[in-house]
Formats: C-alpha cells, structure tokens, sequence
C-alpha cells in the first residue's frame, strides 16, 4: 500500500501545461524557437534558448510565460512562479500604454491561476525535501509544516491534495486544513464562525473621508467607542457551516462555491440581509462605515490599510477579469503586507464588505461627531474596501460605493464586528 501510495505522489508531482498554445512573440528569433520546442514538450531546450531570448529582450511578456511554462513542465517551481508573475506585469503594462508587444496567450484570471498552482508546488515541494531522509530535526519539522499550510492556503487542485495529504502525515500531530480524501472538513477548519478570531479597534478619533471622492467629502473627526472587528473575511467555509445551521436560502452559484478548495476563499453572492442574518446568528453585527474605515486606515489617515505605497500584488488581490469559478478570489489572510493597523487582512481587494449603514452622498456634511451610525433610511447599502474586480483606486480606506441591499454580485462578501 506504501509503495502505491508514494507511486501517486510522484505522478502527481508530474503536471503539464493543459493546451497553452504558446505565442511566438516578437523581437528575437530565440522567442519563435523557444515557442516551437514548446509545443514539443522540450522544456530543457526551450528553457535554455528563451533564457538566452530574455537576456537581450527581457520586456516580452510572451515570451515570459512561455518560459513559466517551460520551468513549469521541468517542475522548476520557482522559475515557473517567477516568470508568470512577470508576464502579468508586462502584460497589464502594455495594456495600459496601449503598446502593441506581445501579450500572453491565456487571459490574466488564467494566467494567476497558474502562477498561484505553481507556487503551491514549490511549498509542497519544500516539505517534501525538509521531510526526506531519516531522522528529521525539530527545525525542519516546523518549516515543513509552514511550508505545507502555505500550500494549503493557495487552494489545492485535485493533483496537489493527495501530495498534501501524504506529506502532512509525516509531521507528527498535524492535522490541517485541507479536507480530508473523502472531502469532508477537518480538524478545525473551517473554523466554527462563532469563534473565529477577532482584532480590537481602540476607542478613540480618527479622521474619515478625503478630499479626492465628492462623497467623501468633508475630512471629518470622529470619536468612536472601542470595538471588535473579525480578523477576516468571512469564508465560504464559515458560511456552509451558518447554512447547515440554519437551513437558509444558499446564494447564487453555491454549489461552485461550496467546494473543499474554496473552503478559505471569502464567500460572496451575498446580499446585506444575508450578511445581516449571519453576524446576528453568530452573535455579532455588521460594522458601522465609520468603524469600518477606523479598522482599515486606523488614525493617520492613510490611503491604503498598509500605508500610502500604491497598491501591488504583494497587498491585495485585485484587478482581475473573470470570477471564473470562484477561482478569482484568493484564501483570506493571504497578503501579510496588506494588513491594516490593527492588524486586519483583506480590507482592500478580495471581497467588497458590506457594512450596516444606509448611504447616502452628502452624509459627512451633517455626519455626528461620535458613534455614527448612517442616515435612518435610503435604497441602497455602502459598501467598502473594492474587491477581486476592481482598480486599485476603489482599494482606498476611504472609498464609498453603494449597491441595493438586495443585489447579489459576485463581488459581495462581508465581515463582522461587535461591541466591546
């Protein structure tokens, strides 16, 4: 059964490119060649010669991912993960400028996915190699296990679970937070809502709104009492769990969504009174709009949760074009250097949040001083903090968009807040 079991693992470690038809591109004779080793499946050839390709002309995002895809299939993780991450950037650049250089031949949403799945395999890859051999130290125990929870938190496809599952076995006393083979939850995860972690906001000022959005207008202080606000957003996991609770309306597309490898993922589809029902079920609320601007900018009236640096794939995920399947969306807490003062991941990007307040464009200019709570009534519900969709100026903590509390877009999520 062993030698079954480690036979499985070493096919899945062998993965292909799944029909990519490369792009030649264009500016050397080396890209043409390298894409034509491609379609025969020479990766050490193609590696070598685009290699040499990029070294004179390394601004062709074709030929980028023509690489990504050649380290891909030589299972040359980190080479792969570099190279899809670069072509994305050029592509998005050339986009923007209106150039007409190379682009890559798969949209961008597809492109992030094999960016994403490659990196995963470098993790799994690492433990594997921390966790061969005979005795293994402490040391390597522990950074096998952040390497496997790192994989864990990307999303497993169906080749990388079984890989995940074997390894986790050989750290002992770990149980993850992958599903297990039979794709029933495990161990903890996902986590029962009522105690999923939560960050302390200080009571205390701060300054709301700017001088950019007409809306957003007045820059105001605002006195607020101390809450607590849910450390993420919540996860489709979280939300399977509400259901089967309660027996509740599932949202639209939830059985795309309902999937193990999605369980981390935020869940969206959800309308305000969906959002609502949930953090009262789960004995908590839905955060006022001042609150949740205090939670993402804190009280020195930063642009962004992390600071005023312009957004970058390093703080949030953003700026995609297809939902695909959910795909879109990346687990919660992925971006360390994302997080708000207090500590918070995913206030900008991912999941736009509902919050409770009704809005309305001209409210900072009557808005009261301390505690506010919003205009008794309107059509239309704020949300906050952009989402997987959008540009990166809807990523700025003191961004106001609104939608009707009954819309159900595959942008919507939340998060919960409660009073001290």
């Amino acid at each position: 059964m062993r030698k079954v079991v480690v036979r499985l693992i070493l096919l899945c470690l062998v993965t292909t490119s799944g029909g990519v038809v490369y792009a030649a591109g264009s500016g050397d004779p080396d890209f043409a060649k390298g894409a034509g080793l491609l379609k025969q499946n020479q990766y050490a050839e193609a590696r070598a010669v685009l290699e040499a390709g990029l070294a004179k002309s390394p601004s062709n995002a074709a030929a980028h991912f023509n690489l990504a895809e050649a380290c891909r299939g030589l299972k040359s993780w980190a080479c792969a993960e570099e190279h899809y991450e670069t072509a994305i950037e050029l592509d998005a650049k050339a986009t923007a400028s209106g150039s007409t250089d190379p682009r890559m031949p798969v949209p961008k949403h597809k492109a992030w996915q094999l960016f994403d799945e490659s990196k995963a395999w470098r993790f799994l890859e690492e433990a594997r190699g921390l966790l061969s051999g005979g005795q293994v130290s402490v040391d390597k125990l522990m950074a096998a296990k952040k390497a496997l929870e790192s994989a864990n938190e990307l999303g497993l496809n169906d080749q990388q679970q079984p890989v995940f599952d074997y390894l986790q076995t050989k750290v002992p006393g770990m149980r993850m937070d992958g599903p297990k083979p039979d794709g029933t939850a495990r161990g903890a995860v996902p986590e029962d809502p009522r105690e999923a972690p939560m960050v302390l906001v200080p009571a205390g000022e701060f300054s709301m709104g700017s001088t950019i959005g007409d809306d957003e207008k007045p820059v105001h202080r605002v006195y607020l009492n101390a809450f607590y606000m849910d450390k993420h957003e919540v996860t489709v996991g979280q939300y399977a769990q509400f259901l089967q609770a309660t027996g509740l309306e599932e949202p639209s597309d939830w059985d795309l969504m309902n999937q193990p490898h999605h369980s981390k993922r935020p869940v969206v589809n959800i309308n305000w009174s969906d959002a609502a029902t949930f953090c009262k079920w789960s004995g908590k609320r839905l955060p006022t709009e001042a609150e949740w601007e205090k939670a993402a900018r804190g009280t020195d009236g930063r642009l962004y949760p992390w600071g005023n640096d312009a957004p970058t794939r390093l703080h949030a995920n953003f700026g995609k074009k297809d939902w695909d399947n959910h795909m879109a969306l990346v687990p919660v807490g992925s971006f360390e250097l994302g997080k708000s003062p207090y500590g918070i991941y995913d206030l900008a990007g991912n999941a736009w949040e509902w919050v409770n307040d009704w809005y309305d464009h001209d409210y900072y200019k009557k808005s009261p001083a301390k505690n506010p709570q919003g205009p008794a009534k309107g059509q239309s519900k704020v949300v906050r903090g952009g989402s997987w969709l959008y540009v990166p100026d809807f990523l700025r903590t003191s961004f106001r968009f609104n939608a009707e509390p009954s819309g159900r877009q595959f942008g919507y999520g939340f998060r919960c807040a409660k009073t001290r």
